[in-house]
């Protein structure tokens, strides 16, 4: 499939790095013009909006939710000559919305993307309206395998899934770069207080990952009695550390679903 993108900020701009790997048989657009440069860089095509509605069979949506309706106004008539699969990364907006918006009946799949995508590396929820054909799905997936996991979900629970793995990375990065500052703080340099906790961050995923072990049973396995490990625990719980953590994860759902009324 040819592939345009309207919009091409952070999430847009990662998806397209990683899916070029995949087929350089891609347009951007944007409205700053700092697509261009991507476009360079990676060896695609730029274009505006129009073309791209004209001429992609395939076109991902990430604009933000209050400017889509807007975006897409014009595009209608193209949209519904051409009937492309659209792919909408826009938060709160179901695939009925994206779907009124377009002014016609078209394949519309939805992605809650995150920004690791652009290293491979992405954990990419979707769900798709009945207009996807099966075979249109799996040749969609084939060349977004370079974009990381892509894990089929019920739309009801995306907006649920965008305020962890969507927004997660945030969360991630405003950790590591704390257990940085505490290092820096017992004295470790800055460069390597950033490597370890970025590489322990890493290995302790993918331990949950590979061995399927429940977290707390992980955690538990490097808290020795009596040790450095569960008093440094304690100080999170004392702070009410979890709490905190739900509290965001919540907070970001709850202004996902806010978004999609507006």
């Amino acid at each position: 499939m040819k592939y345009g993108f309207i919009g091409c900020g952070s999430m847009g701009g990662a998806i397209a790095r990683a899916l070029s790997a995949a087929t350089k048989d891609i347009l951007v657009c944007d409205r700053s013009g700092k697509a261009k440069a991507l476009a360079a860089q990676l060896g695609i095509g730029y274009a505006d909006a129009q073309t791209i509605a004209q001429s992609c069979d395939a076109i991902f949506l990430a604009v933000k939710p209050h400017m889509m309706q807007g975006v897409m106004l014009p595009l209608t008539p193209y949209l519904a000559q051409r009937k492309p699969l659209l792919i909408t990364m826009a938060a709160g907006l179901s695939l009925e919305q994206i779907r009124q918006f377009a002014g016609t009946a078209l394949p519309v799949i939805r992605i809650m993307p995150n920004t690791p995508t652009a290293i491979g590396r992405g954990l990419i929820p979707y769900c798709q309206n009945s207009l996807v054909p099966r075979e249109m799905l799996d040749s969609w997936l084939e060349d977004m395998a370079g974009c990381g996991r892509l894990d089929p979900l019920d739309e009801s629970l995306m907006d649920a899934a965008g305020a962890l793995s969507g927004c997660g990375p945030a969360y991630m990065y405003l950790f590591l770069e704390a257990l940085a500052d505490g290092a820096v703080a017992c004295g470790l340099p800055r460069s390597k207080a950033v490597d370890y906790a970025a590489a322990t961050m890493a290995g302790a995923a993918e331990m949950v990952l590979s061995t399927g072990a429940h977290p707390g049973a992980l955690k538990d396995a490097v808290c020795s009695p009596g040790g450095s490990t569960i008093q440094g625990v304690r100080a999170l719980e004392s702070r009410g550390f979890r709490g905190a953590v739900m509290d965001c994860v919540i907070a970001a759902y709850e202004k996902s679903k806010a978004l999609g009324k507006l």
